[in-house]
């Protein structure tokens, strides 16, 4: 049976300051574990940055705790939190940095103050520029990369950091359908043939229904964790959907315009 990577114990998260804080998602327990793709879904203010936000250890949960290979987030240093996860965001750099600059910046958390490459470093960063494909463009600036491109290189200094967890916030977000599906199937390939354990979060629910191992819905103040199959035979992801417009059709994992 394989060790869970992060597990997450009877945590709320929330945001606020002092005594005056707002839970949006409470008393959650899930786990995720080396090779497996969990998609994070749910509707804007679920929580779902929130959780995020909490996961990556830039907030405090407002109770419970959560683990990193059995070990709590809030006894760990920065240094070993950022070996334990590695987070991709939306937004890309604001400096001018070529690909293999950026890539290399997944190194941070190994190579001490001064920032100098070793050679385990440099092979760390040409391995994950090659996993992504973007080693032939290495020397050209982020600045001049498309979309779907930058993202790739975001994704590859992640994987440059050789972290046993991978968080990406939306990462599907601004790219046309087949790069989408692309990526998608790119990070599922990359938590099986890595041992990765990769959580996404997406609006792109059909991709995630369809490829992810596991989904994390927010809904409620709730987190729902499970197989697409164990959610929806509960009614979950029904009743997540289903509306006038829209229902999903379990037998055939999809969702149908009404």
């Amino acid at each position: 049976m394989r060790r869970a990577a992060l597990v997450i114990k009877d945590a709320s998260v929330g945001y606020g300051r002092g005594e005056k804080t707002t839970c949006v998602v409470s008393e959650m327990n899930a786990s995720i574990s080396s090779g497996e793709l969990v998609a994070l879904i749910g509707r804007n203010g679920a929580g779902k940055s929130t959780l995020l936000r909490t996961l990556a250890a830039y907030q405090p949960p407002l109770s419970g705790r959560v683990e990193f290979s059995g070990n709590n987030v809030e006894n760990m240093s920065q240094r070993d939190i950022a070996r334990q996860i590695s987070v991709v965001l939306t937004t890309s750099p604001s400096a001018s940095l070529t690909v293999e600059e950026l890539v290399s910046l997944g190194r941070t958390p190994y190579t001490g103050f001064l920032g100098r490459l070793r050679g385990e470093d440099k092979a760390a960063v040409a391995k994950a520029m090659e996993l992504m494909g973007v080693a032939s463009f290495a020397k050209r600036r982020i600045e001049e990369l498309s979309d779907g491109e930058r993202q790739k290189c975001m994704i590859a200094k992640a994987l440059a950091q050789e972290t046993p967890v991978m968080l990406l916030d939306e990462p599907t977000a601004y790219l046309d359908y087949p790069s989408k599906v692309h990526l998608f199937g790119t990070l599922k390939r990359l938590a099986k043939d890595n041992g990765k354990a990769v959580i996404v979060s997406t609006h792109d629910l059909e991709l995630a229904l369809r490829l992810a191992d596991k989904v994390w819905l927010a809904e409620g103040k709730r987190l729902y964790c499970g197989t697409v199959a164990e959610l929806a035979s509960k009614g979950v992801i029904q009743s997540f959907i289903d509306n006038e417009n829209i229902r999903y059709d379990a037998i055939t994992n999809r969702i149908e315009i009404i």
